[in-house]
């Protein structure tokens, strides 16, 4: 669907009271549908006019078919200042035909230029959410890139979402931005989980079985499970030295490593890479739309990131009741409380990581006592439609704010 076609199909779908209209914006359509998945619908019911908006992708039609109108704008991860600088045009001449109440962005790349364009267009309302910092790891000229990018985008906003409390801090403390300027939707996380999904039943339990049979696991064996992009900031060189260590001891140990290469942006370091294709003892799954077999085919999670905003995986793990093993970084020390529901590490530190896995993988009863608590914890505080209502909420204050200016 071309631009001019998509104005038109919302303009003949605008009711007698006219909605007030929100767009939001993604680098890449996965965020939509994956980080973001049923909230613009959920927006759509509770009053507002929605347009998605984001590069061309696969995940397009998902979008399309959830009854929310999308524009393309061709967006790249990297930086493409040619690219970026068309990209910024489409956005000013969107926002002025469109002319948005609320423009809501999401990921580096979207939010400065969404950002950029809804200011330089008068938009009211401009929301930014913050769900991971790639400044974090970066170093040299990229580092003062990035930090410009962030400091950028949070000028043209309005409003700043931070979505944990450590990135809210680091915002404050890195970055030099006002915490007057910052706000977590209730009490963290940009979508929330469906509890009710992301719980065991016998259907999802035998798939894990059938999974572990495919990759001739046997019954006895403890499983050490990843989900997420196969990078070396997700704390995959420690994982590997962690296992390789543990294998060399147990040989009744294995790891299933679910998720898509990124070879461009962040890749592996070559001798990791090698072992994770070529030890028999470790699987590569590659992306897969449903995790959840996948998580209960896991006797632990491990999640050794360096950097995160607040992931969706650990939370699921916890659902799914999964016993945890996550680095102490923000997110996913908010998620789980070490020696209550999960163990927490230090991160970029393999040893320690290693020691971790051994103590879940020797006691199956401090990994169930864990994962009680744990789906506890996050159904009470994540659950999808609170952190949805949560937000809506939110836009209905700042739209009452923008009105009594």
């Amino acid at each position: 669907m071309n631009i001019w076609r998509a104005f038109n199909s919302i303009e003949k779908t605008k009711t007698e009271a006219p909605l007030k209209k929100l767009i939001r914006i993604t680098t890449v359509p996965m965020s939509l549908k994956y980080l973001l998945g049923g909230q613009l619908s959920f927006m759509k019911a509770h009053g507002f006019d929605v347009l998605a908006v984001s590069a061309d992708g696969k995940e397009r039609e998902a979008i399309l078919e959830e009854g929310i109108n999308h524009i393309i704008i061709p967006f790249t991860r990297k930086i493409t200042p040619i690219q970026d600088l068309k990209c910024l045009i489409q956005l000013i001449r969107l926002f002025r035909k469109v002319q948005p109440n609320i423009v809501h962005t999401h990921t580096p790349k979207a939010g400065l230029l969404g950002m950029m364009a809804a200011r330089i267009c008068g938009v009211t309302i401009r929301m930014h959410t913050v769900a991971g910092l790639p400044v974090m790891e970066a170093t040299g000229l990229k580092r003062w890139i990035l930090m410009m990018t962030e400091k950028i985008t949070y000028a043209c906003a309005t409003r700043v979402y931070p979505n944990s409390e450590g990135l809210r801090d680091y915002i404050v403390n890195q970055l030099a931005i006002s915490n007057k300027q910052l706000t977590i939707i209730g009490k963290g996380s940009s979508n929330g989980i469906d509890t009710a999904f992301f719980s065991k039943s016998p259907e999802l339990l035998a798939q894990a079985s059938q999974i572990r049979l495919r990759y001739g696991i046997p019954e006895d064996a403890v499983v050490f499970g990843f989900v997420g992009r196969v990078v070396r900031d997700k704390g995959m060189h420690e994982l590997v030295q962690a296992f390789r260590n543990i294998r060399k001891q147990h040989a009744h140990v294995y790891l299933v490593v679910v998720g898509p290469l990124e070879p461009d942006l962040d890749p592996l370091d070559p001798e990791d890479l090698k072992y994770l294709q070529t030890d028999s003892h470790v699987f590569m799954a590659g992306f897969q739309r449903d995790v959840r077999p996948w998580l209960l085919a896991s006797d632990v999670f491990v999640f050794p990131s360096y950097r995160e905003g607040f992931p969706n995986v650990v939370m699921q793990a916890c659902c799914l009741e999964v016993p945890c093993i996550v680095s102490d970084i923000n997110g996913c020390n908010e998620i789980i409380r070490h020696g209550s529901t999960g163990l927490i590490v230090k991160p970029k530190d393999a040893e320690v990581l290693e020691k971790a896995m051994l103590h879940l993988m020797n006691d199956p009863e401090l990994r169930k006592a864990f994962t009680r608590k744990a789906r506890e914890f996050v159904v009470t505080n994540y659950d999808q439609r609170f952190v949805w209502k949560e937000l809506s909420a939110e836009y209905v204050r700042q739209l009452a704010m923008s009105n009594e200016q």
